[in-house]
Formats: structure tokens, sequence, C-alpha cells
């Protein structure tokens, strides 16, 4: 995503997702559904509180919510996909999300 021109900031924890979603304004997140020490789903929650019109697109590895029960789950989901995706192909879902709002 950063070599299209995006600007990119990684949490690798519940408490620095939230730290981030306080100081900077986000038109997209990915957040990693199977991430341990994170709770994937209170992120996005935050998230919709903070930056309302910031889209969320979860990835995971595994077909919990294949059926698309996220979306009941997660008001601001957009986005639904495995974390083997492609990287340029991630990179366009979340572009094109991110200019939907």
């Amino acid at each position: 995503m950063e070599r299209d021109g995006a600007s990119v900031t990684i949490a690798r924890s519940q408490r620095a997702a939230k730290e981030a979603l306080r100081d900077a304004s986000y038109d997209a997140l990915v957040v990693d559904l199977s991430l341990p020490d994170m709770s994937a789903l209170a992120v996005a929650e935050l998230a919709s509180f903070l930056q309302p019109d910031a889209r969320v697109v979860f990835v995971t590895p595994d077909d919990s919510f294949s059926g698309g029960s996220i979306f009941a789950l997660s008001s601001n989901a957009s986005a639904y996909l495995p974390t083997h995706t492609r990287p340029e192909d991630l990179a366009a879902i979340v572009e094109y999300h991110a200019a939907a709002r």
C-alpha cells in the first residue's frame, strides 16, 4: 500500500491501535481477526466511535465469518478477506473502500 502512495500505520497491539486511532485520521483500516493479544472487534468498534467514516477491511486465516456474520457484528465492516490475499489485491480493495468514504 505504501508503494502505491498510501500512508500506513502498523499497530501490533490493541493499545497501539487505540493510540493510533486517537492520534491520526484514517480512511480505512485493515484489521486481523486472528491476532491473539488484540480484540479486532473492539478496535473496529473504537474506530466507529472515533472515526465513524473510516472503513474496516477484516482479514483472517480461517473461515469463521465466511457466511458474512462479520457485517452484523461490526457496523463499519466493508470487506472480509483471507489473510493469504495477494498484497496488490488487498491494496486495491482498501483503496476502493477508502475512496467510498
